[in-house]
Parts: structure tokens; C-alpha cells; sequence
């Protein structure tokens, strides 16, 4: 019986997503008829919460069939709206760079191999992939060791000038820049698992013998790092103090505080200071392990790979409709920072986040947003300097329902309470019970004092309506209130 109760949730999910993406024309009638009065009054009652008294807000309910608005309050205010700028990322990255886009990346050599030695520099040169596992640089070494590689005389070269230099988006702050989500931007980094956070490197530290430091395994191993460990093993039922970031300004990874025998320890993504640098050493060492050495005097540095190279190996990531699922579902930051930078470097030529966020700008007005009505630095919404409407926001939920993209979009959005990570994604917490679960899915936001929620919900009836709630400068989380107007939509029926 619970299989069964099971499988018709995922059959709802699936049936309403599937819903969703089929298009509608731009226009339709409009039922004069139609009420949601009731809706209406519902949302109205939620925004009295105290919680949303002391907190700025805009809030929109559209239908998603005509565009229509049915609910608005101040539905005109800009508002920071952390994740949910994603929306207009995504979207503006499906139409300029297409469902199909690849990120690539290339081993090149200036020379060629004689007797088992390359005599030439050998060159790593990507595009952005955020995709790149340990898996893929083994794969390149055996690749050249199947080439008969044996010895390289030349130096390792790093080539990240795809995208320009500026690691880090304007609204990072110095406290988060040890944090997977606010990773180094990079043409050529690596990930350390298939969630996919690219630029960092997973620090486990566990208990170990009383009295002892921590035992801290990276993964994956690298020697780019450097691990500071001033962690104490304490006895079982001791508070967990244990603390793991990177020395600002370094690659130095401090782990402080206690761990309790027979606790689990902690693990933390942390961010490496120089992501090409981590790519770099990452290949090395996969190349050693298959028997490629080099000579003593070649070198590992960054530079640009000369034009009379060819390529021995290359390999091309997942395809950009495949990416929105890691992408939206887990809100990954530095997926949304590097599809800004490829945006700008696929129109403007031109790899910087001043060229993507153009990029953003001009789909935006394609669709007939008013684009001055978005501010926004960066592309994954870590900025508060970020504001937007609500307005404005469900005018482009409901623009990108007639694009030809909007499949691959709209599955990539996380639905409310379903548990797997990649369907549920930051949602899969949320709206688990009742009529919410499986009939919303939308993209959350959240920054210190910010929650925003902006996506469709179906009703009783089976309409699919388009919302967007936006809060800032709460003293209280605004959260369950955003769940409450989401879960109202779908207890609503049309009168």
C-alpha cells in the first residue's frame, strides 16, 4: 500500500510537470466569469502574519494561461531576490547559448611524441565546465598513455582565458568566500562529486584517538591545499566544536575546535584559492598515476595555449538542458556565474560577468520585461544590492512558457516535497504533506534576512497559476509564510 501511495505521488509529479511544459498560446480569452475571490482572501489572512507585517514584501499570483494577474500586493516593489534571479539566468542561458550547449574541454601539445617522449608543453584548456570530476582527468592520462605517452619535456600549461580574471562577483562577502556558494569562477576548475560545486574540495575530519587531532581526508586529493589542523579528539558526548574554513587570502585550510569520539565530525565543501591551479594539480596527479612523468625541469603554470597546438584529447560536458537539474535544483551559485561568463563570451566575445549580465539584460527586454525594474550584479543572486518585482518576476515565468526551451527549464525546477535531491532539490524539505506536495514547483531564494519563493502551483480545479513572493528585511523567517500562500494556491478553486 505505501508503494502504491508512492507511486501515484511521483505519478502526480510527473503528470503535473508534464502539464507544465506544454506551451499555450500568448493569448487567450479571458473568462469574465472566473473569480478568485476566495484565493484572494486566503492570501490576504497569510499576509497578516505578524511575520510579514515586520518584513517588505511583493507578492504576484498570475494565471498562467493568459498572463492575467489575480492577486497583487505591492507587486511593484523591488525586493533582493537571492535564488530566484535564477530564473532569469536559466533562461537567459537555454536562449543565447541553447538547450544543446556543451562546455569543452581540451588537452593540447605544441610538439609531438617520439619514443614515448612528448617534446612540447602539454596544455589543459576549458571553457567553463563545472562538470569536471577527477573521473574525467584520469580518463585523459589513460587517453595519452594509450597515445604512448610516457615523459613530457615540457611544462604543464593551465589555459583559463576563455573567461577573464575576476574570480568573484561583486556581492561575495569576505566570511563566505571559504564556502562552496561562493566558489572561484574559473574557465578551468574541477568538482570533487556530481553535485557538482565546482572550485571546491570536500574536508572531511573525524575522531581519532583521544587527545589526538582530527583524521581529514580530501576529497579529492590534492596537494594545492594545505591543511592546518589544530583539532583536539575529546570523549564521546562532548559538543562537536569542530570548525573548518580557508585562511582568507590562502589556500590554507585551518580545522579548529573539538570532535568527540563516535560522533560523525564535520565535512564541509571548502573553496580553493586558485581553481585552475586545482584543475592543474588534480591532472598531474592523474598523469603520474598512469606512468606520464615529467622532466625536472618542467613547470605547472597558467598561460595561453599556442595556436599551432593540436588537440589529443578533448572531452564535452553534459548538454546545458541536463546541467538545469544540478543547476536549479540544488541552486548552485557558481553554475549561474559561469553561464553569465559563457553568455558573454558566446555574443560579446567577451568572458566577463559585465558581458553576461548584458546578456541577461537583453533577454530581458526581448521578452518585454522592463529592465528597469531589475537590478542585479552577478547571475546566482548572492548580492543584496540584487532587487526585482514580483511583477516583473511572474511576467517572465510566464514569457518562457511559449519558448521552445521551456521543457528543459521548467524540469529543472524543484517540486515541493519530493524527497530525491535531484527532483525535489531545495524544496524536497518543504510542503511534504497536504496539497503542495508534487503541485508546486518553483525556484526558493535565500540570503540572512531574505527568502523569496517564485514558481507555478496547481489548484483543485487543475489551473496552473504563476507566483512570486519575495520578502527582505525580516526579523523572523519568512519561510513557513511562504509555504502557507504556496500550499493557498493549491487548496484554491475557481469560482
Amino acid at each position: 500500500m505505501i508503494q502504491k501511495r508512492i507511486a501515484l505521488s511521483l505519478l502526480s509529479v510527473l503528470l503535473f510537470v508534464g502539464m507544465l511544459f506544454t506551451t499555450v498560446p500568448e493569448h487567450s480569452t479571458v473568462s469574465a466569469a472566473v473569480s478568485y475571490e476566495g484565493l484572494e482572501n486566503t492570501i490576504n489572512t497569510i499576509m497578516a502574519d505578524s511575520r510579514m507585517r515586520a518584513a517588505s514584501s511583493s507578492v504576484t499570483v498570475r494565471k498562467a494561461s493568459t498572463g492575467e494577474i489575480i492577486y497583487q500586493k505591492q507587486g511593484d516593489k523591488g525586493i533582493t531576490p537571492a535564488s530566484t534571479l535564477k530564473i532569469l539566468t536559466a533562461a537567459a542561458a537555454l536562449e543565447t547559448l541553447g538547450e544543446n550547449y556543451r562546455f569543452t574541454t581540451d588537452v593540447l601539445t605544441n610538439g609531438k611524441v617520439t619514443n614515448g617522449i612528448l617534446d612540447g608543453n602539454l596544455y589543459l584548456r576549458g571553457t567553463g565546465d563545472p562538470t569536471l570530476l577527477k573521473k574525467d582527468f584520469d580518463d585523459f592520462a589513460s587517453k595519452l598513455a594509450i597515445l604512448g605517452v610516457k615523459r613530457i619535456s615540457g611544462n604543464l600549461v593551465g589555459d583559463d582565458t576563455w573567461f577573464d580574471t575576476i574570480r568573484l562577483s561583486p556581492g561575495i562577502d569576505k566570511n563566505d568566500e571559504s564556502y562552496y556558494y561562493a566558489a572561484q569562477i574559473s574557465a578551468l576548475t574541477v568538482s570533487p562529486n556530481t553535485d557538482y560545486d565546482a572550485g571546491t574540495v570536500i574536508v572531511d575530519a573525524k575522531p581519532a584517538a583521544r587527545g589526538k587531532v582530527a583524521k581529514v581526508m580530501l576529497t579529492p586529493e590534492t596537494g594545492v591545499v594545505r591543511v592546518v589542523n589544530r583539532s583536539k579528539t575529546v570523549p564521546k558526548g562532548t559538543k562537536n566544536t569542530l570548525k573548518i574554513e580557508r585562511q582568507y587570502g590562502t589556500n590554507n585550510i585551518m580545522i579548529t575546535g573539538n570532535v568527540p569520539i563516535g560522533s560523525a565530525g564535520r565535512k564541509e565543501w571548502i573553496t580553493v584559492s586558485n581553481p585552475t591551479a586545482y584543475a592543474l594539480d588534480i591532472f598531474k596527479k592523474s598523469l603520474l598515476a598512469k606512468g606520464i612523468n615529467f622532466d625536472p625541469s618542467s613547470k605547472v603554470l597558467r598561460g595561453k595555449t599556442l595556436e599551432e597546438s593540436k588537440i589529443l584529447v578533448t572531452k564535452n560536458s553534459m548538454p546545458l538542458k541536463s546541467l538545469m537539474r544540478p543547476f536549479m535544483k540544488l541552486s548552485n551559485n557558481s553554475h549561474a556565474e559561469v553561464l553569465a561568463k559563457a553568455m558573454g563570451k558566446m555574443k560579446y566575445g567577451d568572458g566577463s560577468w559585465n558581458a553576461g549580465l548584458r546578456v541577461m539584460r537583453d533577454y530581458a527586454e526581448s521578452v518585454g520585461l522592463d529592465v528597469n525594474e531589475w537590478l542585479f550584479e552577478d547571475a546566482s543572486g548572492m548580492s543584496h544590492a540584487n532587487k526585482v518585482t514580483s511583477a516583473q518576476l511572474t511576467e517572465l515565468l510566464y514569457q518562457v512558457r511559449t519558448a521552445p526551451w521551456y521543457g528543459s527549464f521548467a524540469q529543472g525546477l524543484p517540486v515541493a516535497g519530493a524527497p530525491d535531491r535531484f527532483i525535489g532539490g531545495t524544496l524536497r524539505n518543504r510542503m511534504k504533506t497536504g496539497t503542495a506536495r508534487g503541485n508546486v514547483i518553483a525556484k526558493t531564494g535565500s540570503l540572512t534576512n531574505v527568502s523569496a519563493l517564485a514558481g507555478y502551483a496547481q489548484t483543485k480545479d487543475g489551473e496552473t497559476l504563476i507566483f512570486s513572493v519575495l520578502t527582505q528585511d525580516h526579523k523572523s523567517s519568512t519561510i513557513p509564510i511562504l509555504d502557507r500562500i504556496a500550499t493557498a494556491i493549491t487548496n484554491s478553486t475557481i469560482k
